[in-house]
């Protein structure tokens, strides 16, 4: 399933993320894209329906995947994630449809947990895409 997540960083270099609301987990705004949407849009349509913020995606970042997720109703889907780097045009930081619980802005050094490879978390607009390794 295609997905996208979005690199949103503040003037000090850390990262947004979102406290999902159904696991407590903290995550990059991200999301599945819907039927007929290009990644750039849905990008911008998961950030916003998360956090408030409207963005502009400036940059491909990398591609993820397969990842593979579990739901708690047992469901499992393997996203491939094109990520973007996105700059803050306007909006206000606010959960907007009860995805989010809370908001944290964190450097990337502190986000081992999340599961996103370091190279990824800390790249710059000019470093060459990120892309997970090939399956021997």
């Amino acid at each position: 399933m295609p997905g996208v997540a979005a690199l949103i960083r503040d003037d000090r270099g850390r990262l947004l993320l979102i406290r999902r609301s159904d696991n407590g987990r903290l995550s990059l705004p991200a999301g599945a894209m819907d039927p007929g949407e290009t990644a750039a849009f849905a990008v911008r349509r998961e950030v916003w329906e998360e956090t408030g913020l409207e963005v502009e995606p400036v940059a491909l970042a990398g591609v993820l995947g397969p990842r593979r997720s579990v739901y708690e109703n047992g469901d499992q889907v393997e996203y491939t994630v094109a990520v973007f780097r996105c700059l803050v045009r306007g909006g206000m930081l606010r959960a907007v449809d009860g995805e989010a619980a809370g908001f944290e802005w964190l450097h990337p050094e502190e986000l081992a947990e999340l599961g996103y490879p370091h190279a990824l978390l800390v790249w710059e607009p000019g470093d060459p895409p990120y892309f997970d390794p090939p399956a021997d």
